[in-house]
């Protein structure tokens, strides 16, 4: 899952958000320097990729875009899935998504000081261009794939995955419908175990 997904699963605790979100940025054991919050959303946020990666409904979604985007297909998956969680956002009881989104960028801006220098950049990016919100529409998550692009190490057609979606938009979204609660559940699941575990200790 991408940035939005992430965020959402990690509940409300700050830490554990922070941790979720730098978790990418944090290799091996390097998390065990860090609070046991940020820790828990770093372990949360392995248990999610590995989760989502694995899972059939997302091997589907894969399946289709891999003929055209080949290794960035799991990538676009992200995206796409970021994409139907922010555009059925107000079904899932929380705050309007530009608000929720405004709540996040704050959270970890008061967080800056011990992110990493990557995830630094990247809060800095996501407030600038509010890709929270842009994941509404599908024109707002073809310019971040487009944007995407831009920054791959390899030649891609990411800038074409926003023509992709819209063509094919039913079935993916008939997917991370299917899908999602799954994740819910899974990942709620995870987070009990991580606070359970993290009291003993």
């Amino acid at each position: 899952m991408n940035f939005l997904a992430h965020i959402y699963l990690s509940g409300s605790d700050p830490e554990v958000i922070t941790g979720n979100f730098i978790a990418d940025h944090i290799k091996g054991n390097q998390y065990l320097a860090f609070a046991p919050g940020i820790r828990k959303g770093v372990l949360l946020h392995r248990f999610i990729d590995h989760y989502t990666d694995t899972h059939e409904i997302v091997n589907e979604t894969k399946a289709r875009l891999r003929p055209k985007f080949r290794k960035y297909s799991p990538v676009i998956a992200d995206v796409f899935y970021d994409h139907f969680l922010a555009a059925g956002w107000n079904s899932f009881g929380e705050p309007s998504l530009d608000l929720y989104a405004v709540e996040f960028y704050k959270k970890i801006l008061e967080q800056q000081s011990i992110l990493p220098d990557r995830s630094v950049r990247v809060i800095r990016h996501m407030v600038q261009g509010n890709w929270l919100l842009m994941y509404q529409t599908i024109e707002g998550t073809g310019t971040i794939l487009e944007q995407m692009s831009t920054r791959a190490k390899f030649a891609n057609k990411m800038n074409q995955a926003g023509d992709e979606l819209q063509s094919n938009y039913s079935d993916y979204k008939i997917e991370f419908e299917a899908f999602f609660p799954e994740l819910v559940h899974a990942a709620s699941n995870k987070l009990n175990e991580l606070n359970s575990e993290f009291e003993r200790q």
